[in-house]
């Protein structure tokens, strides 16, 4: 096994803080990679909400300071640990999580959370793909248990993970309501998989839905921005129906009784807990959809590394979503 010993530019974070604590290195020591372990060349990273929260210190999970953030990367395989026989050094290939961080221009991962790229998605498809098609279709199947038929609202569906919601429950053959703030945000879900598209900005946009589903009401809603949506998403639903929380960004006050006549279920997920088995599942629905092309990943505004701590500002206060945005190398 060869041995790097070169310097590379990362984002390090020395204290949990705003922005301004993503700073760009550029004497960091390329890792190498352990048993059952691949070094990979990042050409591009995604950026989830998520990972704002984590560098603030608000999350759950606190990573060990200094740490660089980043899950989702796309690039070439550089080194592989011993006992690595499925990757060679050259292979194209995404992940879907990092052990030295993404925001990097080198990173190492575990084999369990790498994946061949297909020939026809880009690195920045593949960097935009990866936590959003997983968290996706975790939330629609394994925690949702949606049935093909049934009516699925993506609540904030502009975004990385709710684009990919959109195409993903238009595939399987859902009805497919989603929301957005911006009319560019409403154009863009309805060429990736709505049927029928509202603003979350107007205020009549509930009843809209609501008149929209008047048959039997939302059956499963995908949520991105619990803190503001749980009560309205209550209304919406059916008998039976399920709202599966991916989002959340404070709290929120919600009458219970909400849910017993309807007995509906709010359920939160998080790709953290996913099994062998269901990452095993979802990986082989990626790979049929990208082959078969309803799968298009949409990149959203991109960034050089050094743009870090801009990128982290825009994630959480941009006017709408439109894409996945990443981070390029």
């Amino acid at each position: 096994m060869a041995t790097l010993k070169l310097m590379m530019r990362a984002v390090r974070v020395s204290e949990f803080g705003g922005p301004g604590v993503l700073k760009l290195l550029s004497d960091i020591p390329v890792p190498t990679p352990s048993e059952n372990q691949v070094l990979i060349k990042v050409h591009a990273c995604g950026v989830n909400p998520v990972e704002t929260y984590i560098r603030a210190g608000t999350y759950s999970r606190k990573p060990t300071l200094p740490y660089t953030p980043g899950t989702d990367i796309a690039g070439i395989i550089e080194d592989v640990g011993q006992q690595v026989t499925n990757f060679k050094k050259g292979d194209r290939v995404f992940t879907t999580g990092t052990i030295t961080g993404g925001y990097a221009e080198y990173s190492v991962a575990s084999v369990d959370t790498v994946y061949p790229l297909p020939d026809n998605l880009t690195f920045k498809q593949g960097a935009a793909v990866g936590i959003p098609f997983f968290t996706a279709y975790r939330a629609l199947f394994h925690k949702a248990h949606g049935k093909p038929g049934e009516t699925v609202l993506v609540h904030g569906a502009s975004g990385g993970v709710g684009i990919v919601a959109c195409q993903l429950a238009r595939a399987y053959g859902f009805k497919v309501f989603g929301t957005a703030g911006t009319p560019e945000g409403l154009k863009l879900i309805l060429n990736n998989g709505a049927h029928q598209v509202f603003n979350h900005r107007e205020e009549n946009y509930i009843e809209k839905i609501k008149k929209a589903s008047a048959d039997h009401g939302v059956d499963v809603i995908i949520e991105m921005l619990s803190n503001i949506n749980l009560n309205k998403d209550l209304q919406l639903l059916g008998f039976g129906g399920r709202i599966i929380v991916v989002g959340c960004r404070g709290c929120i006050e919600i009458n219970p009784r909400e849910t017993m006549a309807k007995e509906a279920s709010i359920i939160g997920t998080t790709l953290f807990n996913a099994t062998k088995e269901e990452r095993e599942e979802t990986a082989a629905a990626f790979f049929a959809g990208a082959e078969v092309g309803w799968l298009k990943p949409v990149i959203g505004p991109e960034y050089p590394l050094e743009k870090a701590a801009q990128a982290h500002e825009d994630i959480i206060n941009s006017s709408g979503a439109s894409g996945k945005m990443v981070l390029t190398m």
